[in-house]
């Protein structure tokens, strides 16, 4: 998964990609370099960004959607955003993912939308409300605690017939490094086996933080916990850096 940031604030890409011109030769480029999926972000979640509604969201988003999808059929389009209007728009545009970091939690339409859509919903550990969406909290047993909370939000969206369930455990979203790192070696323990889960470690600050690093130059670093995340099960990784991310991917599935 390919990441498309629309937005002027991104924390390491911000304002390269906000016009559809750039973004679609950036699309064209992800999918050259590997990408399967593009993860499309209106919205920045990094710590301090600007909030938008979803009206600005559609704004940004603009027909990038059924452009993409016209120059790249076959490419697959998630929309990373937490407003269930969006999604209805994302869905009439073409979309085929929903990628929502909220887990249904600041927009109450959300799984709803979800099950009237039919989309695959990806599922992401996050805090409860968007204010404090980065507070870092020392959980006991973290890996206890993201169990927990997709086993509860799985059974609704279940329910509320979503059946195409992915889970991210949320690297990057309120977590202290410690238990980021704990997270990584009990990738194998998410999930409960039954849902595909997706790995988003990409130039994140638990990595280049600790190494004294920018968040541009901990690629190395980052391919070899792709790697430990692929030998543990993860199925997609969401990345900045496709073409690298694409050769570990090749070299997991040489030697698996």
């Amino acid at each position: 998964m390919g990441i498309l940031n629309l937005t002027p604030d991104s924390f390491s890409d911000g304002g390269k990609f906000n016009n559809e011109k750039s973004a679609l030769l950036h699309a064209e480029k992800l999918l050259k370099d590997g990408a399967e999926i593009i993860d499309i972000g209106p919205q920045s979640t990094r710590p301090n960004a600007e909030f938008l509604s979803s009206d600005e969201e559609v704004k940004r988003i603009g027909t990038l959607i059924s452009q993409i999808k016209k120059e790249f059929p076959e490419a697959l389009i998630s929309l990373d955003t937490f407003y269930a209007e969006t999604v209805k728009f994302g869905f009439n545009e073409g979309i085929d993912i929903i990628n929502d970091i909220s887990g249904g939690q600041y927009d109450e339409k959300m799984f709803d939308t979800a099950a009237e859509t039919k989309l695959p919903y990806i599922l992401m550990h996050v805090n409860p409300s968007y204010e404090k969406m980065h507070d870092k909290i020392k959980f006991e047993d973290i890996t206890l605690e993201i169990n927990r909370y997709f086993s509860e939000k799985t059974n609704e969206l279940l329910q509320k017939g979503v059946n195409d369930i992915i889970l991210d455990p949320g690297f990057g979203f309120g977590k202290t490094v410690e238990d980021q790192m704990k997270m990584i070696d009990e990738v194998k323990y998410f999930g409960f086996e039954k849902f595909p889960l997706l790995i988003g470690i990409s130039r994140k600050s638990f990595i280049y933080k600790p190494l004294g690093k920018s968040a541009l130059d901990i690629d190395e670093e980052t391919q070899k916990l792709h790697l430990k995340v692929l030998e543990q099960g993860a199925k997609i990784l969401r990345v900045h850096d496709v073409a690298e991310a694409s050769q570990t991917i090749r070299n997991f599935l040489k030697n698996n």
